[in-house]
């Protein structure tokens, strides 16, 4: 896992054919906004949480974000485990996000 801050994240982000960007948050957080294209996987769901990160193509390279950058690192370090080599962590979350806001 590697923290990434805002800038880092953005500009390797956009060189990045590879990349999926994966969403941690809860609905609730979600319906708020989004950063576009992300996938929305909800860490709080535990072993379904699991399960469904484990479907992911893991020669992907996975951006994650959550609120504040804390449960986005736990889903990083859940990832590298599960056997995922390229997971990076937004440091800030979507709280200090300056790029473009997708809403419902």
């Amino acid at each position: 896992m590697a923290d990434l801050n805002q800038e880092q994240w953005q500009e390797q982000l956009s060189k990045d054919d590879n990349a999926l960007i994966l969403d941690v948050r809860t609905e609730d957080e979600v319906a708020e906004g989004y950063i576009k294209k992300a996938k929305h996987i909800d860490i709080y769901l535990g072993q379904e949480f699991v399960e469904q990160i484990q479907a992911l193509d893991k020669s992907k390279n996975y951006y994650v974000y959550c609120r504040s950058g804390g449960r986005s690192a736990q889903a990083c370090a859940i990832m590298n485990e599960l056997g995922f080599p390229n997971a990076y962590n937004l440091l800030g979350g979507f709280n200090e996000w300056q790029g473009t806001v997708e809403n419902e």
